[in-house]
């Protein structure tokens, strides 16, 4: 019985590890606009997002040169249904693009940064828009 028990208990280990390292496994997206993360502008181009550490806390946003790299602390946020692609959502204010929320598919949990001052400012003068691109995972 107490050897069915920790078989059980080290499958649900296994199990939650795996799930764990497949919704934080690098996401790559080619962003053609200049876009907001926190307080930085980030130019348009190819970008991986992954996490840092097993906490899944933090994640970096980085180009695929290398040049540019920003650490971000996303909170987590939830769907009802979990998305069939990995997708990258951005409120778009005027001609102004703040990386909202990371979705990676197959997930219902996602990852929501939270708004900006600038944002917040920018908000003020234009309606939200949502624009969504497809993110791959690498």
């Amino acid at each position: 019985m107490k050897k069915q028990l920790l078989a059980l208990v080290g499958l649900g280990l296994l199990l939650a590890t795996a799930s764990a390292s497949a919704q934080t496994a690098p996401l790559k997206a080619n962003i053609p606009f200049n876009f907001i993360v926190n307080k930085a502008e980030l130019p348009a181009g190819e970008y991986t997002l992954k996490s840092l550490g097993s906490s899944d806390t933090a994640m970096l946003i980085q180009s695929a040169d290398g040049q540019m790299a920003k650490m971000i602390l996303p909170n987590a946020c939830e769907s009802s249904k979990a998305p069939m692609t990995s997708k990258l959502v951005f409120h778009r204010y005027g001609s102004e693009y703040f990386l909202a929320q990371i979705w990676t598919a197959g997930y219902e949990q996602g990852k929501e940064l939270p708004q900006s001052s600038r944002e917040t400012e920018v908000a003020q003068e234009y309606p939200v828009q949502n624009v969504v691109l497809a993110a791959t995972l690498r």
